[in-house]
């Protein structure tokens, strides 16, 4: 247990950990003679503008304090250097060793005002535990992240600016981001060539001879061959021939399965889990669980929740083992605690398992005696979390399953059932699947060999052999986790800048790739083919863990990356075209050919003379729908004289501008869309109902044109004879919409749709790149 110790006799030891809510846990279980405070995360690292990488030296890295942490680190190193003793409580992992470096630099402690202290929960076992048994700074693992993040930057600082001077403007490449957009790119294309095949089943509904309860059996073989029925034609004259077939119980098979119950949760898997149970993305559930590690406010206090949640371990503890069986014995009865404890080892290539799995740091504390002290996030990881790990510590389920074999005629159907006969883990969780489909249990009559049955009917149906699916969060963490990328510090970061970076797209919780994600996926597997390889990847990982563990040097490892990465792309600079087509289409600002180009919304014309001339145009063909009889068009421009106005689309709708933009960003301010009528308004009886469209994201409702004198409208379209009318007051557009009953106040100002910030496209919000 951890002493107080004064310094001077008045001064109390300094600990440091990452979080304010992390702080004050521990300061409870410490008691005085200890003050705790926070580094609030990351503290240095490379200049956000410059590579910060010395490649003539080593690749020796020059770190700078964090724009937002200034004040912190100063603050942590003043009071650092007057202290003896400074207690670096932060992460057990690689990157809570490099904080409690940087922190240990920059205040420039010495070997012996350091105590490096880590824990696996934040119990007062733990804590006393920890500050029992102090230890150095671990360089090995400082020198791990080190190299992790001066490769990144190496790739992310060279790679990203000539993917987009051959591509577009912001776009970017990172060494495990472009490998998962890889994968997405590829399981988008797989689907896109997949051959769909029709193919038909059949069931026999069959019931005994003496009219006891009928069961289902599907075709499985002909002939002794597997059942392929290909085409509707062919299932009709199978459904035939076994209409005058003769039915027979050929064969039952009887058995007992168990199902052993499901390891606790490492990063990784929580999140698929949490994804598939829960509908949390990766970083909604990383919140939470960094909430639930560093400590809820109950009634005891400050206290930990779960152990600490990155980790690819699927290890619990001895003394946790224990306790969760004498919760399992109390709550479910000795036949669900099995003999032997349950011990697990992880599959997943590269794993570090330095640390426990996720679990409870209390199993007594049962999810429904928190409930109350925790938001809805974290009460509802916390019962998954608890669930799962009180599981995996069960006895299996049991399940006794029949299967039966029929017999008619060159056909033999098969039926099968299970029923669980013990509860087992299931009793606790039932793991989720990617599929979506339930485990079913079904029930059949009991049958002998040799039986006869009787037909009561037969049914065909048609189906179609199905690509594979698309990535959700949940299945390409599991991806990347099986090929060794990434570590469970990375997964959630990665998914969240592929999606910020437009490389993906979420539609019903499935990942789609953009066409940036095809193109800068084409030039990397082209060019630099190892940076997207998962080989490749898979393997600077294991490096980099080699690191990790002191067998290999972190200079040597980086330089054997660099050296030909650099090569590529003092290469790729000139070899590597960039992507744009020279036209015959003339721009009319410039006078000088358009090129077709790929920006942030797809292809676009760009003059030629780009930067000297910005102005750019939809591609032939799809110009976008603009009223044809919007007032002012083909009026000269009142502003600069030389242009004529021309009918446009922005993002608020259609409007009329100078067509020499961006020179001229003369707008009309009085132009718009026709409005459609329906009828008197029924509020104040004297405007007319108009169609309008609210100012955030445009959705189209309906209200009376004599707004702001009458406040009327609604959502819903109304009915009755709908005329043209003329442009409603103002631009159709109210600042607020409608409430729910369908007539609330619009607020505030109105605003055009015309109106952008400065420097935006009317015409495309497309960038030359």
């Amino acid at each position: 247990m951890p002493r107080p110790r004064t310094a001077g006799g008045d001064r109390a030891d300094l600990v440091i950990v990452e979080s304010p809510a992390k702080a004050k846990t521990i300061e409870r279980y410490l008691g005085p003679g200890y003050r705790v405070l926070a580094s609030y995360g990351h503290v240095r690292d490379l200049p956000a503008k410059a590579l910060g990488v010395d490649l003539d030296h080593d690749f020796a890295p020059r770190y700078e304090p964090l724009k937002d942490r200034r004040r912190e680190l100063e603050k942590l190193a003043t009071e650092a250097r007057q202290s003896d003793q400074v207690w670096l409580a932060t992460d057990l992992d690689r990157e809570g060793e490099s904080i409690a470096w940087h922190i240990a630099e920059y205040a420039g402690l010495t070997d012996d005002q350091i105590r490096r202290v880590t824990f696996n929960e934040i119990t007062k076992g733990a804590i006393d535990a920890a500050f029992a048994h102090p230890r150095s700074i671990n360089l090995d693992l400082v020198n791990a992240q080190q190299a992790r993040r001066v490769i990144d930057r190496l790739v992310g600082y060279k790679l990203s600016p000539l993917v987009a001077s051959k591509i577009r403007r912001g776009l970017s490449a990172g060494r495990v981001q472009s490998v998962a957009v890889r994968l997405v790119v590829d399981r988008e294309r797989e689907i896109a060539a997949f051959v769909t095949e029709e193919y038909w089943t059949l069931a026999a509904e069959l019931r005994r001879a003496d009219a006891g309860a009928t069961f289902t059996a599907e075709l499985s073989r002909i002939d002794g061959a597997k059942a392929r029925i290909g085409s509707e034609a062919e299932a009709r004259l199978h459904e035939e021939a076994l209409r005058g077939e003769r039915f027979v119980v050929e064969s039952v098979t009887r058995s007992e399965r168990r199902k052993s119950a499901p390891p606790p949760f490492t990063t990784s898997t929580l999140q698929q889990e949490a994804s598939r149970k829960l509908g949390f993305g990766a970083s909604r559930t990383m919140r939470a669980a960094q909430s639930l590690y560093e400590g809820i406010a109950l009634a005891e206090g400050q206290v930990g929740l779960i152990t600490y949640m990155r980790t690819d371990s699927v290890a619990i503890a001895s003394g946790a083992v224990a306790e969760a069986r004498q919760v399992i014995d109390s709550r479910y009865g000795e036949a669900f605690v099995p003999k032997r404890p349950n011990t697990y080892r992880t599959r997943t290539r590269g794993a570090q398992e330095a640390h426990e799995a996720i679990r409870p740091s209390n199993f007594a504390r049962t999810p429904d005696a928190v409930r109350d002290q925790l938001k809805p996030d974290e009460f509802r990881l916390y019962e998954l979390i608890w669930k799962r790990a009180l599981a995996s510590q069960m006895a299996p389920a049991r399940f006794d399953q029949v299967g039966v074999d029929v017999a008619a005629g060159r056909y033999t159907l098969h039926a099968g059932a299970a029923k669980r006969v013990f509860d087992g883990y299931q009793a606790v969780y039932i793991e989720g699947r990617d599929d979506e489909e339930d485990e079913r249990l079904s029930v059949l009559p009991d049958l002998n060999q040799g039986e006869a049955l009787d037909l009561q009917s037969l049914a065909s149906e048609q189906h179609f052999t199905q690509p594979p699916p698309r990535y959700t969060e949940a299945t390409l963490i599991k991806a990347l986790e099986e090929h060794g990328i990434g570590r469970p510090s990375t997964y959630a970061p990665t998914m969240e800048t592929i999606r910020k970076r437009g490389y993906v797209t979420v539609e019903d919780r499935r990942l789609h790739p953009t066409e940036s994600a095809e193109r800068v996926t084409d030039l990397l597997v082209e060019h630099f083919p190892e940076v997207v390889d998962l080989d490749f990847t898979a393997r600077m990982e294991e490096q980099l863990d080699d690191v990790a563990r002191g067998t290999n040097a972190w200079v040597p490892m980086v330089r054997g990356f660099w050296e030909p990465f650099n090569e590529k792309l003092v290469e790729g600079r000139t070899k590597i075209a960039k992507q744009v087509e020279l036209t015959d289409i003339v721009c009319p600002v410039s006078g000088d050919f358009m090129v077709k180009r790929f920006g942030r919304n797809g292809w676009f014309l760009g003059c030629s003379a780009y930067p000297e001339c910005k102005h750019t145009m939809p591609l032939p063909g799809e110009e976008p729908e603009t009223p044809p009889d919007m007032p002012g068009v083909g009026e000269v421009c009142p502003l600069c004289g030389q242009g004529h106005l021309v009918a446009r689309r922005g993002r608020y709708g259609p409007f009329v501008g100078c067509d020499r933009y961006p020179e001229c960003r003369y707008i009309k301010k009085d132009a718009t869309a026709p409005s459609e009528q329906f009828g008197t308004c029924p509020k104040c009886g004297l405007g007319t109902v108009v169609t309008k469209r609210s100012r955030r994201g445009g959705r189209p409702f309906w209200g009376c044109d004599r707004y702001p004198e009458c406040d009327f409208s609604t959502w819903t379209r109304p009915g009755g004879a709908v005329t043209a009318g003329p442009a409603s007051d103002g631009d159709g557009t109210d600042a607020a919409a409608p409430s729910a009953d369908g007539a609330g106040r619009a607020r505030g100002r109105r605003r055009s749709p015309r109106r952008r910030r400065r420097g935006s496209q009317p015409v495309s919000d497309r960038s030359h790149g």
